[in-house]
């Protein structure tokens, strides 16, 4: 029996992950075998033959950011005639189309910018509540609400998560983790903060009860060991999140994804399907308290969107009404709610519409439609 036979024979036993077995599996090329294990991990948390989605929308409130991601096409620096933050009005018309279309959740997200005061975020909230009660925001990334906490002047992150959450923010979404170790960070995002930085943050969203995500981006040239490193870190903030009674079930999914080149300042292949499929089933086995992982068509397509429901996933995203960070460098597959339905049936799933928290809405079955496409608007 091979190492990597043995590593997959104790991760189905129940067995715990260590860095070295983590390592072992990202520098083999036995794919399907981790596929093999990632899918009957999966199946004991989700033995029904479903597949949720959401129908949401990302809503880039604003492209200003100082931060200069070497990575990152969507950016434009403060002063930049090309920078934007969208009216007030503009949002609420974003979010009412996406309630006309039984859409339930928001992820707003923009650049860092230091020409918004704190108080921006929290009336902008309030508003949105006021008009939508019912909409979940799952919106604003760590390093986004690591510059809300400075220009607010330095408060205490707990303060802000706190107030932020109170105003109307529901959860938060996993970006700008990247990868979460040091040493990549600072060659691809010196300003962004510490793998550390990114985590408190989440760990303080626990703390006062909002649930989260996690991600993790590959391809930069990081080391297999930093790879491993960010998943043990991840599990590690589950583990604390679970073990200390926070009013939270903490990160409720992980999405891996490939770094996209195109447009951006950092000129690298683009990792394969085949790692980005090893990578979600590494995932998935280390993983063991994260009960859902999230396909990454935006950036892979449907197709490997499809396969991946046999490499660990057990959920399509969200349907991304609009997506304009990942489609700056040139990788966003429009794909609306009937194309959803069909390509999670060619996988041998039923479709299910499901809420932030993975609560489901609605099942629908055998040749079951919707009435209504998304109008895909940027």
């Amino acid at each position: 029996m091979s190492q990597v036979d043995r590593i997959l024979q104790r991760a189905l036993q129940g067995e715990r992950m260590q860095l070295e077995d983590v390592v072992t599996l990202f520098e083999s090329d036995e794919v399907e075998k981790m596929g093999h294990t990632a899918n009957q991990l999966m199946l004991r948390q989700h033995p029904e033959p479903i597949t949720t989605f959401v129908v949401g929308r990302n809503i880039n409130y604003t492209n200003v950011c100082d931060v200069y991601c070497r990575f990152c096409a969507f950016y434009r620096a403060p002063g930049s005639a090309e920078g934007y933050v969208l009216p007030n009005e503009a949002i609420f018309k974003k979010i009412q189309e996406t309630v006309d279309v039984g859409g339930t959740e928001i992820l707003m997200q923009g650049g860092t910018n230091p020409d918004l005061p704190f108080s921006y975020y929290l009336d902008l909230l309030r508003e949105i509540k006021i008009r939508f009660p019912n909409i979940t925001m799952h919106s604003f990334s760590p390093a986004e609400i690591r510059k809300m906490q400075v220009v607010a002047g330095n408060i205490p992150l707990e303060d802000v998560v706190r107030q932020l959450h109170e105003a109307g923010l529901d959860s938060l979404p996993g970006g700008g983790g990247e990868i979460l170790d040091d040493r990549t960070r600072k060659k691809i995002s010196r300003l962004k903060g510490t793998w550390r930085d990114w985590m408190d943050v989440m760990t303080t969203a626990h703390k006062v009860g909002m649930n989260t995500t996690a991600t993790m981006v590959i391809g930069f040239g990081e080391e297999m060991e930093e790879r491993a490193l960010h998943l043990l870190r991840v599990r590690d903030a589950q583990d604390e999140c679970m073990n200390n009674g926070y009013p939270s079930p903490g990160f409720l999914a992980f999405i891996p994804w490939t770094f996209q080149p195109e447009n951006t300042n950092m000129k690298r292949e683009k990792a394969t399907p085949e790692e980005y499929l090893k990578t979600l089933a590494i995932s998935r086995i280390t993983l063991d308290n994260i009960p859902n992982f999230q396909s990454s068509w935006v950036t892979m397509g449907p197709e490997i969107g499809k396969l991946s429901l046999s490499y660990g996933c057990n959920d399509f995203g969200s349907t991304m009404m609009e997506e304009n960070v990942v489609s700056a460098a040139g990788a966003t597959h429009k794909v609306n709610i009937e194309l959803i339905l069909k390509l999670i049936r060619d996988a041998g799933k039923t479709p299910a519409q499901r809420d932030t928290k993975y609560r489901t809405l609605k099942i629908y079955r055998e040749n079951e439609t919707v009435a209504q496409d998304f109008v895909m608007q940027n």
